[in-house]
């Protein structure tokens, strides 16, 4: 919908409607979420790193094996 239609339709309107549309839109505007960025595939590259000996086992786990 362009602006243009939406303000021809506003101004059609009676002002205590008009009122209401206002009330409305605040609240549109305060209840609003940010919208969420999905993070890019690698973005995360070089951010972290393993060690060596990762697979190796853990020491504090041997009684379990």
């Amino acid at each position: 919908m362009s602006n243009t239609l939406l303000f021809n339709k506003l101004s059609s309107l009676p002002d205590n409607m008009k009122s209401e549309v206002e009330k409305f839109i605040d609240f549109l505007l305060k209840n609003k979420k940010p919208s969420k960025k999905k993070p890019k595939f690698g973005s995360a590259k070089g951010m972290f790193k393993m060690k060596k000996n990762f697979d190796d086992p853990i020491e504090d786990f041997k009684d379990y094996q």
